[in-house]
């Protein structure tokens, strides 16, 4: 389960075993949880779960995945495509 980032209390992360998933990041923050499609081509995100989340904190989320969307691409690239 590699651990992308850790900021403003939110962690980002991917799980080891879906790298035949389209690239997303799994979020986590207390007893709040998502899980966000990054749309590479379109330099786009889309919701695709999320638990427990305010919507202060879903805007809070989405524009942490915003600010490092190339960040987050290119650690998934690192990951699954050793």
């Amino acid at each position: 389960m590699p651990t992308i980032l850790f900021i403003y209390g939110w962690r980002l992360f991917f799980y080891s075993n879906e790298g035949n998933e389209p690239i997303h990041v799994h979020a986590e923050k207390g007893d709040m949880e998502c899980k966000y499609w990054l749309l590479v081509e379109e330099i786009e995100i889309r919701e695709e779960f999320s638990f427990n989340l305010t919507p202060s904190e879903r805007r809070e989320i989405k524009k942490i995945i915003y600010q490092h969307f190339d960040l987050i691409v290119r650690s998934w690239e690192n990951h699954f495509n050793k």
